[in-house]
């Protein structure tokens, strides 16, 4: 590659920095709702997020897993009712991994 093209391809780093759980395209969606509101009841949040029953539970499995979300499990008479927040470790790799993509982004002009 000559000299001259050099300068017109960005110098794009590899990928490592970003979290990778959260990464995931539905995990991504996940956190981006529950990082704007303080929590989301599960059906809300799977009508927000067009998910299935079974889909979004897998993927909040793996976000509480990895200490991104608490998951608050009640009943309200004798009907059950899950609730779900951001834990300060999430709403922090949320706010790191939106900075890292902005970068990676702003590098690209």
């Amino acid at each position: 590659m000559s000299k001259k093209n050099e300068k017109i391809i960005p110098d794009i780093q590899p990928f490592e920095f970003a979290d990778k759980v959260i990464h995931e395209p539905a995990r991504l969606t996940i956190m981006a709702h529950l990082f704007v509101i303080e929590s989301a009841d599960f059906l809300f949040l799977m009508r927000q997020t067009n998910m299935t029953f079974g889909n979004l539970s897998s993927h909040l499995k793996k976000l509480e897993e990895a200490g991104y979300v608490e998951i608050i499990k009640d009943f309200i008479g004798k009907k059950p009712h899950t609730m779900i927040r951001l834990t300060k470790t999430g709403r922090s790799a949320f706010d790191a991994y939106k900075k890292n993509m902005k970068k990676l982004f702003d590098g690209l002009s």
